[in-house]
């Protein structure tokens, strides 16, 4: 299997069989593209040239569930608890060696490299996040939301319910391109692109890392204890400290705060910066150029 900008190759990463891209220089500095549901690497496909041209290693995995990343043991958890696609992702660095690397990412991508920026700093040389800080533990996804915001949210709730994952289940593309559409509502995308990251929906560990991702939200599923400690941290909203752009489309239409609700969670060298010209949730497909140079201009 190969993309635009090199082959997929697989590494054993923790409990991950990682389905990954590496391009660019061997001995650049490091980024790691994270990607979110319901997308996958090629989110980045613009943005990896941009990198590599600048002397950059960049390395772009499938997260757990998407494409032909596998979890190894048949009867392990499919838990798509944030904690564990932030241990992931630092599995797949030690798996190819990096002890430090810039991360970059939106929607679960973005969330996973939040958690690793604020509680693994010495692994996190710069982070670049759309849509902030999105750290939050299970106790924040129980408190109500007004009626506009949970209306936003309304296949958490589709998820709770087990006519809602065999929902998903039986019309993954169909779902798929509806929250396309409504998160990026003036991303007009064709259908080779579209099928081009659905495919990474075949997964067969896909659906059930997807449901246990959003009821473990809304403290409806559990997690693994192996991971309490991190969510005791989490749960405190801890600072992040190292340098950091965050991004927002000024159309997105995902569920996003104000940059002025986390501006001060982030205490290390900080910038903000919106991205015009209808840009939606998918920003880094939508905005490669603005995406790569946030990377870019981190100290």
């Amino acid at each position: 299997m190969t993309e635009a900008w090199g082959e997929v190759r697989r590494v054993e990463a923790g409990e991950l069989s990682v389905g990954y891209v590496d391009a660019g220089p061997a001995d650049g500095d490091v980024v790691v593209l994270l990607h979110g549901w319901p997308y996958d690497i090629h989110s980045f496909a613009d943005v990896v040239p941009r990198l590599t041209d600048a002397g950059r290693r960049v390395i772009v995995p499938y997260l757990r569930g998407f494409g032909p990343t596998r979890i190894r043991d048949a009867g392990a958890p499919r838990n798509g608890q944030p904690a564990a696609l932030a241990q992931d992702t630092l599995d797949l660095m030690d798996a190819l060696g990096v002890q430090r690397a810039t991360l970059a990412g939106f929607d679960w991508g973005a969330r996973t490299a939040d958690v690793i920026a604020a509680l693994r700093p010495e692994r996190c040389a710069g982070l670049v996040s759309v849509s902030g800080y999105l750290i939050a533990g299970q106790e924040a996804g129980r408190a109500p939301l007004p009626p506009p915001a949970e209306l936003s949210w309304w296949y958490q709730f589709y998820f709770a319910t087990d006519r809602g994952r065999d929902g998903y289940d039986r019309n993954r593309r169909d779902f798929v391109r509806l929250i396309w559409r409504t998160a990026s509502p003036r991303w007009h995308f064709d259908d080779a692109t579209f099928d081009r990251s659905a495919a990474a929906l075949d997964n067969p560990d896909h659906v059930d890392v997807v449901i246990h991702n959003y009821r473990w939200r809304l403290g409806l599923a559990e997690g693994e204890a192996r991971y309490d400690e991190w969510e005791r941290r989490l749960a405190a909203n801890p600072d992040i400290t190292v340098p950091t752009v965050t991004l927002e489309g000024d159309a997105n239409g995902a569920p996003h705060l104000d940059p002025s609700v986390y501006a001060a969670r982030f205490t290390g060298p900080y910038e903000h910066r919106t991205v015009t010209g209808g840009i939606g949730h998918n920003l880094p497909q939508e905005a490669p150029r603005d995406f790569a140079q946030a990377i870019l201009d981190l100290p």
